[in-house]
């Protein structure tokens, strides 16, 4: 079997925000979760999936579903409202834009910016303990 991803401390929190969610409790949700986690933290392919979380092509079905339903972005909402700020980290990027990455003029909020470097991004991403983002 392979190694679970969650502690039974973290599954417990988890399991009440899915339940929530209306997210209904099969005997086997835990295992479809730990399957898709697996599958999110490997990369491998579904039809890989170890039998030990199941079927995967129910697990697949109830990712592709839950995905669609919007309910995983309800679940990350609610892991982001309660930051764990034991640990806060925070990350930069800095690229150079070609010249001609500035496109056209539109109404967006996203520009490259200017400065005596040139044409630049910036981006900076700020986490807490468990990699979830802080707004």
């Amino acid at each position: 079997m392979p190694r679970l991803l969650l502690s039974d401390e973290h599954w417990s929190k988890l399991r009440e925000i899915l339940l929530h969610k209306a997210i209904y409790n099969k005997r086997d949700l835990r295992m479809t979760v730990e399957g898709m986690l697996y599958r999110m933290s490997t990369g491998c392919p579904w039809r890989d999936l170890p039998k030990a979380f199941g079927n995967w092509n129910k697990v697949y079905k109830r990712f592709n579903a839950w995905s669609a339903a919007g309910k995983w972005l309800k679940v990350f909402k609610v892991l982001v409202a309660e930051p764990d700020m034991e640990w806060v980290f925070i990350d930069g990027s800095y690229a150079k834009a070609h010249q001609h990455s500035a496109g056209a003029a539109s109404e967006s909020d996203e520009t490259i910016g200017k400065s005596r470097a040139g044409n630049t991004s910036k981006i900076h991403l700020a986490v807490d303990a468990h990699g979830l983002p802080i707004e």
